[in-house]
């Protein structure tokens, strides 16, 4: 029998890219680097280094090969992406011969760790961004637990790249590419020996505290400007889903440059170097929009503490195929549809898959985040082992995402928050 996409996967055993191919890959990096306008500071040069190591980054975009890779040129690297990535063509071509490592974010998989400790003892490099998943609001989100310990297993020298505008190029909630200017600085985290003195929550604060970045922050001080084409509020109302006059939820509007509330009228506009500001007399918004997402999640950290919350929604169900592979912007294939719940015990779902009666329960110690495939119109989550993609009825992704993480964070989870943001 066709052994599935999922097997494959399984038994794939990775290894330093062909240089031929890295080669000509990377010469499209060097076309898309000089077309993006980024610029590369160099305080060390990982290029030079003739032992293993690992490079690490905030997750600033989708396309952060352009922003890494440059930075150890002319050594290889394999990178690790997120396991859904290899059921989609022609990604999962290209990954495959770039000798992409697939993880599945969020939970522990031996996998991974059995390939990075394979490339790093034959020599290689490896790259894997320690949040997990590509910024959703411009911010980095800390690492996620356990990244101390993992670096300590691979034992080798760690650097690091802070990317400064690939956010604002490729946002989140918009699938448009907004060129402007990016800035990458290249840099030496721990060197082995501090890897192997360090602690392993040593590691992890000092990674969250070289990786914190705020692009809008950044580009507050810089002024750079980003082609919007007077689209600038394109599907910002899935990220700025509050109101900051009224507290309505989900009732921001938005078209051309603006975003208007449909409850109390509040407008504001934002200008092409992602400023924010209001537009009417009465109207009232946040310095930057950063700010604005930070209101939201303060918001869910208060909902989540009260008594008996419970926060549910109609949800239909993607998979990943078995088989054939999926194209365009598709992430899985809807199969079913349910009743997805967020309480203080976890996430719970019940409903129908594959035409079968089908419900779990997550316990919310064992559910930090979500991931996001492409943008902030559905969310993902393993269930023992198996890629969930849920599609909220009432659209409220990111919202689920705020209270999820919130929650988890006020019963205790590992993932918590750090004071860290620029």
């Amino acid at each position: 029998m066709k052994p599935t996409i999922a097997r494959r996967l399984e038994l794939r055993r990775e290894h330093k890219p062909n240089p031929v191919i890295y080669t000509i890959l990377y010469g499209v990096v060097e076309v898309l680097k000089a077309r993006l306008h980024t610029k590369f500071t160099f305080k060390v040069h990982p290029g030079k280094d003739k032992e293993p190591f690992v490079l690490v980054s905030n997750h600033a975009s989708r396309n952060d090969y352009v922003f890494t890779a440059p930075a150890v040129w002319p050594h290889r690297l394999n990178y690790v992406v997120g396991y859904n990535e290899f059921f989609r063509f022609p990604t999962a071509l290209l990954l495959k011969f770039a000798q992409v490592i697939p993880k599945r974010n969020f939970v522990p998989d031996v996998h991974t760790i059995q390939s990075m400790m394979r490339i790093i003892r034959s020599g290689g490099h490896v790259m894997f961004m320690p949040e997990g998943m590509s910024s959703i609001t411009g911010m980095c989100q800390p690492v996620m637990p356990g990244t101390g310990k993992l670096l300590k297993r691979l034992g080798v020298t760690v650097y690091y790249t802070k990317i400064s505008g690939g956010y604002l190029t490729y946002t989140k909630h918009c699938l448009d590419e907004r060129i402007g200017k990016t800035e990458v600085v290249v840099d030496r985290m721990f060197t082995k020996e501090e890897v192997a003195k360090l602690s392993e929550t040593e590691i992890e604060d000092r990674m969250n505290q070289l990786l914190a970045h705020d692009d809008y922050m950044w580009n507050a001080r810089e002024h750079n400007v980003f082609a919007g084409n007077g689209l600038m509020a394109k599907r910002l109302d899935t990220l700025l889903y509050m109101c900051p006059k009224c507290g309505s939820m989900y009732k921001m509007s938005c078209e051309g440059n603006a975003m208007t509330c449909t409850a109390c009228g509040n407008k504001i506009v934002i200008g092409e170097d992602y400023s924010i500001k209001p537009a009417s007399e009465g109207s009232v918004c946040p310095p930057l929009v950063t700010d604005w997402t930070i209101m939201e999640r303060e918001r869910a950290a208060k909902d989540v503490k009260a008594e008996g919350f419970s926060f549910s929604d109609k949800v239909k169900v993607g998979m990943l195929p078995d088989y054939k592979y999926l194209t365009g912007d598709n992430t899985s294939e809807i199969c079913g549809e349910g009743t997805l719940t967020l309480d203080k015990e976890g996430l719970h779902f019940k409903g129908a898959i594959n035409g079968a009666e089908k419900a779990f329960d997550i316990s919310i110690a064992q559910l930090p985040t979500y991931g996001m495939c492409t943008d902030i119109s559905r969310f993902y989550t393993f269930v023992d082992g198996v890629f969930h993609e849920f599609y909220p009825e009432r659209g409220e992704v990111l919202r689920w995402d705020h209270l999820t993480e919130e929650m988890h964070r006020a019963h205790g989870g590992k993932w918590q928050n750090t004071p860290y943001r620029d």
